[in-house]
């Protein structure tokens, strides 16, 4: 069976590694992008079965990437993955939801393993079809 694919934006080397290592012993295929152009056009290209993102990032938001996926009808998963505050963070799924979006999470940075496969092992058994 083929391994649900993970498209993932964060602007940390370390961390999207941490997160792409962490997605593929959960049995995911990760695509990691860095900015908001790769993460638009890989979208484009590959249309994810579920998405990871970093809210606070240069030059622009999570917010306006969970507003870009509702614009492009995305009815998977979306993950969020920040070290913004608890409220914030809230704020931020409460708005995903509100534009249509299937969130999930959020996860907060640091990011402890053990949290991060708990919430992908979840998400991923609602991928199998």
């Amino acid at each position: 069976m083929a391994q649900p694919s993970l498209l993932l934006i964060d602007d940390e080397p370390a961390l999207a590694d941490f997160l792409a290592d962490a997605a593929r012993e959960c049995g995911f295929e990760p695509v990691v992008t860095s900015n908001d152009t790769q993460f638009r056009d890989t979208f484009r290209a590959t249309k994810p079965d579920m998405v990871a993102l970093d809210l606070g990032m240069p030059g622009m938001d999570g917010v306006e990437l969970l507003r870009f996926l509702a614009e492009e009808g995305y009815h998977s998963p979306v993950l969020i993955v920040s070290g913004f505050d608890r409220r914030v963070l809230e704020s931020a799924f409460r708005l995903g939801e509100a534009l249509g979006l299937k969130m999930a999470g959020p996860v907060e940075k640091p990011v402890r393993l053990e949290n991060l496969e708990k919430v992908l092992n979840q998400l991923r058994t609602t991928l199998v079809t």
